[in-house]
């Protein structure tokens, strides 16, 4: 009976947690399309900011600094500073045109101690923001300020990457991540946006085989 405890701990064991750990990856490595064809801010900026090819995190950040400070630097604290020299990752903030100057002050802090070279802010009208918002098809809403507490994933082909199985939201969607919680943003987002490297990985060897056969 000794030796068959031994050998299962040495076997067996591994042997079930491996298949355990190969269903969790299988299970989480494809984070769901939540909505097809998000309007780009391409379509109304005046830079060369697009979704298109890029992993973008969009947020609406109002005409309210005091409001969005914080939700701001939340996201540059626990998204941004992990993320902004992989390939193809940025964040989008889009905000009401003519809070430029109310803006300054805040983005020379964030600069003080970051790269914020893939930080992008688009200053547009209200008619863009409540357009390019309502095209993430979500059941949130921008307050009278044009903020939104929740930032989103969009992927290379504008599409709004989320969850359907999330145990917090009563019909397990979840659209957009709470700027407010950094406990959102590090264990939800942080998360996600590793499924969607993952799955860019996986794509780019499946390639690479691919060109090797030819």
């Amino acid at each position: 009976m000794k030796k068959f405890w031994i050998l299962f701990s040495l076997f067996i064991l591994p042997l079930v947690f491996y298949i355990f750990l190969s269903k969790g990856i299988y299970k989480y490595s494809n984070l769901p399309i939540l909505t097809e064809n998000v309007l780009d801010v391409q379509e109304f900026s005046s830079t060369n900011t697009t979704f298109k090819e890029h992993l973008t995190v969009v947020c609406f950040l109002g005409n309210d600094l005091n409001t969005a400070k914080g939700s701001m630097f939340n996201l540059n604290q626990t998204i941004y500073k992990r993320y902004y020299q992989k390939p193809y990752f940025q964040i989008v903030a889009i905000l009401p045109k003519g809070t430029e100057n109310n803006y300054k002050s805040a983005i020379e802090e964030l600069s003080a101690f970051t790269d914020i070279s893939k930080w992008n802010f688009i200053y547009t009208n209200e008619n863009n923001i409540t357009s390019t918002f309502k095209s993430l098809n979500t059941p949130y809403s921008l307050n009278e300020n044009l903020y939104s507490e929740n930032a989103f994933i969009v992927d290379m082909e504008n599409r709004l990457r989320g969850r359907k199985d999330d145990e917090d939201t009563a019909d397990g969607k979840l659209y957009g991540y709470n700027m407010k919680s950094v406990s959102t943003l590090k264990n939800k987002m942080k998360d996600d946006i590793d499924i969607i490297y993952y799955q860019l990985k996986k794509s780019a060897e499946k390639e690479s085989r691919r060109k090797r056969k030819i």
